[in-house]
Parts: C-alpha cells; sequence; structure tokens
C-alpha cells in the first residue's frame, strides 16, 4: 500500500516500549527478564529505551518467555524501520521546502496569495500552489517574469503605489482560474449580437455580474473577477485560455459605468488584437498609474474607441454631447433612446469634461 503524508505517524514507536508494557503485564522484573533470556540488564535497558533493535533471535526468545510469536516482534520492528525512515524523509523534505520558500517569497506575491487562501504557510503544500499558479517548472523561472514584454514595463513605473509582483501575482492567479473554465466555442462574427446582449443586461442591471460572465461563456469567452492585492492598482486584462479568449477584472469600484467600460475596453482587446496575437497579454492599470507610452499606444487607443463606439453610438453621441443639456432628465431619456444605462452616460459625461463632482439623482451601483 502506498503511504501518503497523512498516513505518516509523528513518532515511530519502538518495540522496546511495547516489550516494557509486555514484561510489567507478566510481573517481571527488568533484571528476573534480562536473566531469563540470557541478556544483561543493561542490554535489555538498551531495548526498552529503544537504543537496540529485536532481531531474530531476540524475537524468539521473547516468544519462548512471554508467549507471543515471534513473528509479531519482528513485525513491529519492521514497522518502527519503515516508520522511522518515512519520518527522517518527511523532515528532510520539510528542511528542502523551508530552504526553497526562503528562496522565492520575495519573488511571489505571498501577502496576496495567502489573503486569496492559495498558500497557507506549510511550505511544502504550499511550493505546490505556486507551480501550479505561477505555471512554473522550476523556482528559477520565477526570477524571470519580470522581464517579459507583459510585465517588464511595471519595473519602469515611478509610481510608489505600483508592486510589479503583485501585479504578476494578480495576472497569474487570474489567469489560474481561467483555466478551470470550460466554455462553448468563440465565433468573432457573433460580436454584435455579444455586443448587444451585454448592453441590454447593463440597462436593466439586476444580477449583473453573474450575467454578464454567463452571456459571455455562451459566445465563447471566459470571464474570472479577482480582487486586487496592495498596490495593484489594475483593472483588468485580457489573454488566451486553453483555446479561448478570456477577460479579468478587478472590481474596484462598485460602479456600473468603470464595469462597462472596463469591460467592453476588454472586448476590444479581444476582438481587436488577441485574435492577431495568441501569445499576448493586455493588463490595463488605472488610468493615473498607467505609463504615458503604454497608455498612449496604438491597441490602448483602439481599445478605447472600441468602447467607447460600442457603448453609445459615436453620431448620437456627438450630437447629444454638443447640445450641453447634461441634467439628469436628459440624460436618462438619451439611455433609454440608446438602449443604455443612464450611469454609463453620465460617466462618460465625467470623464469627457474632467468633472466628477457634479450631484445628480442616477444611481451608479451595480446590482
Amino acid at each position: 500500500m502506498k503511504t501518503t503524508e497523512n498516513t505518516i505517524p509523528f513518532l515511530a514507536t519502538h518495540p522496546g516500549e511495547v516489550l516494557l508494557d509486555e514484561i510489567e503485564a507478566n510481573d517481571f522484573s527488568q533484571s528476573d527478564f534480562a536473566k531469563k533470556i540470557g541478556l544483561k540488564k543493561s542490554q535489555l535497558n538498551e531495548i526498552i529505551k529503544g537504543k537496540r533493535n529485536i532481531n531474530a533471535e531476540l524475537a524468539i526468545l521473547f516468544e519462548k518467555t512471554l508467549d507471543i510469536d515471534a513473528e509479531y516482534w519482528l513485525e513491529i520492528q519492521k514497522n518502527y524501520d519503515l516508520d522511522k525512515a518515512r519520518i527522517n524523509t518527511k523532515n528532510q523534505e520539510r528542511l528542502e521546502a523551508i530552504e526553497q520558500w526562503k528562496f522565492i517569497e520575495n519573488k511571489i506575491a505571498t501577502s496576496f496569495l495567502k489573503k486569496e487562501k492559495v498558500i497557507s504557510g506549510d511550505p511544502i503544500e504550499d511550493l505546490i500552489a505556486v507551480k501550479k499558479v505561477y505555471n512554473v517548472q522550476n523556482f528559477e523561472e520565477l526570477a524571470k517574469l519580470n522581464a517579459e514584454p507583459a510585465y517588464a514595463r511595471f519595473r519602469k513605473s515611478t509610481k510608489l503605489k505600483v508592486d510589479p509582483i503583485n501585479i504578476i501575482g494578480w495576472v497569474k492567479l487570474l489567469q489560474f482560474n481561467a483555466n478551470q473554465i470550460f466554455v462553448e466555442k468563440f465565433d468573432y462574427d457573433k460580436k454584435d449580437e455579444l455586443v448587444g446582449k451585454l448592453k441590454q443586461i447593463l440597462r436593466i442591471n439586476n444580477n449583473t455580474l453573474d450575467n454578464v460572465k454567463q452571456t459571455l461563456a455562451d459566445f465563447g469567452i471566459k470571464l474570472t473577477y479577482q480582487r486586487k492585492g496592495d498596490k495593484t492598482p489594475v483593472d483588468g486584462i485580457s489573454f488566451w485560455s486553453n483555446g479561448n479568449p478570456a477577460i479579468g477584472m478587478s472590481l474596484r469600484h462598485n460602479r456600473l459605468d468603470n464595469f462597462a467600460f472596463t469591460l467592453f475596453h476588454e472586448l476590444g482587446h479581444v476582438f481587436e488584437h488577441l485574435l492577431n496575437n495568441n501569445k499576448a497579454e493586455f493588463i490595463d492599470l488605472i488610468s493615473s498609474k498607467e505609463q504615458k507610452d503604454y497608455k498612449n499606444s496604438k491597441e490602448e487607443k483602439e481599445a478605447d474607441l472600441f468602447a467607447l463606439n460600442h457603448l453609445i453610438e459615436p453620431n448620437n453621441w456627438k450630437a447629444f454631447f454638443e447640445a450641453h443639456s447634461f441634467n439628469d432628465t436628459n440624460i436618462t431619456e438619451f439611455a433609454k433612446e440608446n438602449g443604455i444605462h443612464p450611469s454609463i452616460v453620465k460617466g462618460r459625461i465625467c470623464f469627457t469634461i474632467g468633472f466628477y463632482k457634479a450631484k445628480t439623482s442616477i444611481d451608479y451601483s451595480i446590482f
């Protein structure tokens, strides 16, 4: 039978302990028993204290003296030897795991992964979990992650509140979770149908997060929500996952307008960029934390434009915005005419004019 870690005893029981119980049960003194089997008392004492093992000759002597089969004594000696070997192996494994953990703990998002219950503090279990989440065969690969194109830009950030290691940890956990999801086959030609259904879900705003996730799955796109860690100002990410496009979102705010724009921005990456590069990852930080060269890149501008134009028809938005009629009543009417939630219109107005403190009765909450 294969022995697992859970069946390894904490301590191995030497047959000398059993022997002492039998000697006392038979009302022998240790001196008398030693004489009976032809040992010095000191030799018997070594057996009782586990300093000397039981061999076949002793087992036969015990059989004759205590009426307990010799095979029994040899069996418990064998079990002791095996248990001791397993314990020693387990201890060595733990020592090696502790050393390995010291090597990697500053290379991974340790606090974040612990908070998300990916790691527990047991280095043996945690090393296995880290390899799975980070998708590495050995821990030397962790040091190479910072140099990968998708992550290299985070090292250039002058923002003290951006931690590249935590961002990579967030990305890797989200990608790992996405790999566990199975969805329908992706069909690029159903883009307009998908956009229409998503806008309807956003407009109704009821059980929105689940409905959006299920709708994307029906159209072959994975969606995963993952809380962010400290110094991880991420909004979303898009990437390929086992043959399907995938989107991850941090849900930083419980605001429907932020959610809608981030969702459609990542969809822009899916339809405009991922189809041409199944190795790409587009990691989008909060705008104020993003590097200008990345924020102004062709891909980011195209993803922004996709979100703006697919949430609100461009000509309709232009006519509405140029009318400068931004009270809640007009916003609500325009949103109804365009099949979109009023908070999305209000949020776009605030973003466009750069003013977010105007009073409004429009509810931004996600329901």
